[in-house]
């Protein structure tokens, strides 16, 4: 197959195209720079001028994130005997947080990884919180055996993580208010991507592309997600020939910033809180947690998100409470969860903060191995559209950040090793892998106007939050098939036939019609 530039508006060429800017994408496209590719970057965002002398992707959902790097090995801290953190306390917790249903060689691979990748984020200028000027901090989230969190600016982990990796490749070929609507194959292997910005549709001529889009969350009504998470590389891969699995399993976090009149994105207030002494109650002032779980407040977020949903049922009510007033100099600690309160007249240190659950992290997506292989030859997924086995049922907190940096950067060092070597990379058997319907070609679908967008996040918040049954899964269904088949409606789909034919609760999934639950 053969293509033409005059068959388009315009034309371009490079080695690696890398398609969205968080951690994953910028990691994937610095190490392939220096690596000596010729790297083009695309991402959906409007290019603003500013006082930085390189670019601001203010879309990436790496801004947002509070949390931190869940890391064992740093040269700071080394591993030891005795009681001390190891890698394989951290690919334990990771394998239980993910309700057993994790891929344990690829957890412990990207977990070994983790120490060396941090490092070279680090030597790339990431400045990370220390103890009075000596060892890095760090705390403690939900299912997490020991205080092996690092952050940065209190809880602005994920803002200092983009602004390094930003300034580091300032100066790369780059197309903002871009988007991906195809990759083109050519015999089975990737020749080219087909992307709409203002000069029209245009092809980049490439036989190695790496998709970093992030996740689905504004399929929902409410989300932590950046404007834009529709699942975008979902369709582009699964569309070329990629697999997706494990859909259903999309993650709630606990507590996000509860108003009754807000939808879109909403603030999250970072599990560190909990980690630090911050506990739940209901209405009445009750304890949420404290006989749900002999972890209680920092058990994992699936089991979190489930009491809270639980405990608004029975109390008839559509959020609950986090208490953090004992938190000591919170408004230091945690400036970015204080910004958010102060934004609806709340003070962390004096009021209870009103929380609910809701969309945060899709831990299924494309199947990829864990440099981000898929089984399409040229076509790699890093970051949260990529199921790499490590998140299994459920997402450790703290280890997204660190996925994307780890396998970003493996992707890249495949590449430049150019082994030609393309494993078969599938789901394993107990994975929900998805059947894609066929589609036509990326520039003749559909989009999704505002009225289907509202329909459909109405359909599948009421259909598939927190809590499932067959039925809000059926109805959930039948409003989606009403829907024109535009891209995030067909993903949708996907999500609720994988949360359909999951019959049993697990992880994140929770069906509250689960005979054995």
């Amino acid at each position: 197959m053969s293509f033409h530039s005059a068959d388009w508006d315009w034309y371009s060429h490079c080695d690696v195209l890398v398609i969205g800017a968080g951690v994953a994408g910028l990691s994937a496209a610095q190490r392939s720079r220096e690596l000596g590719a010729d790297v083009l970057l695309i991402d959906k965002g409007t290019w603003r001028a500013g006082a930085r002398p390189y670019p601001r992707f203010r879309r990436a959902a790496t801004n947002l994130a509070q949390g931190g790097l869940a890391v064992v090995g740093l040269s700071d801290a080394p591993c030891g005997p005795g009681g001390h953190d190891s890698v394989a306390s951290h690919v334990s917790d990771t394998i239980a947080a993910g309700a057993g249903h994790c891929d344990p060689a690829a957890v412990h691979t990207i977990l070994s990884n983790a120490a060396l990748a941090v490092q070279w984020l680090i030597d790339h200028g990431a400045d990370f919180d220390r103890v009075e000027s000596g060892p890095y901090a760090r705390t403690r989230e939900g299912a997490h055996s020991h205080r092996r969190i690092i952050h940065a600016g209190g809880d602005a982990t994920g803002a200092e993580i983009q602004r390094a990796l930003e300034r580091s490749v300032g100066g790369i070929r780059l197309l903002q208010n871009a988007s991906a609507v195809e990759i083109l194959r050519a015999d089975g292997h990737c020749a080219g991507v087909v992307v709409r910005d203002p000069r029209g549709p245009g092809l980049v001529s490439t036989n190695k592309v790496v998709i970093a889009t992030g996740g689905l969350g504004h399929l929902w009504q409410v989300t932590t997600a950046p404007t834009g998470a529709l699942g975008d590389g979902h369709m582009l891969a699964a569309d070329a020939g990629a697999e997706l699995a494990d859909l259903e399993f999309i993650q709630f976090h606990p507590t996000v910033l509860f108003d009754a009149k807000a939808q879109g994105r909403r603030p999250l207030l970072t599990e560190a809180l909990r980690g630090e002494g911050a506990h739940l109650v209901d209405c009445t002032g009750d304890d949420i947690m404290n006989t749900v779980d002999p972890r209680g407040d920092l058990a994992p977020r699936d089991i979190v998100s489930r009491a809270i949903a639980a405990r608004m049922h029975q109390t008839d009510t559509d959020h609950v409470y986090l208490d953090a007033r004992m938190i000591r100099g919170i408004h230091q600690r945690f400036p970015t969860v204080t910004q958010g309160c102060q934004s609806m007249g709340l003070d962390p240190a004096k009021h209870l903060l009103p929380v609910a659950p809701a969309v945060h992290y899709s831990c299924g997506g494309i199947v990829t191995d864990t440099v981000g292989h898929t089984r399409v030859p040229g076509i790699y997924a890093v970051g949260e559209c990529a199921r790499t086995g490590l998140h299994g049922a459920n997402r450790l907190a703290s280890n997204s950040l660190l996925e994307g940096l780890v396998v970003g950067k493996a992707a890249a060092e495949d590449i430049a090793a150019g082994s030609g070597h393309w494993p078969e990379v599938s789901a394993p058997a107990a994975a929900n892998t998805v059947a894609w319907p066929q589609r036509p070609r990326g520039l003749q679908r559909p989009q999704l106007g505002d009225k289907d967008r509202l329909a459909m996040q109405a359909a599948m918040t009421v259909g598939a939050g927190v809590m499932r049954t067959h039925d809000s899964l059926s109805a959930a269904a039948a409003e989606l098939d009403k829907l024109p088949d535009s891209g995030p409606v067909t993903v949708a789909r996907s999500v609720v036939a994988a949360a359909l034919a999951r019959t049993q609760t697990l992880g994140c999934h929770t069906r509250t019609d689960d005979k054995d639950n």
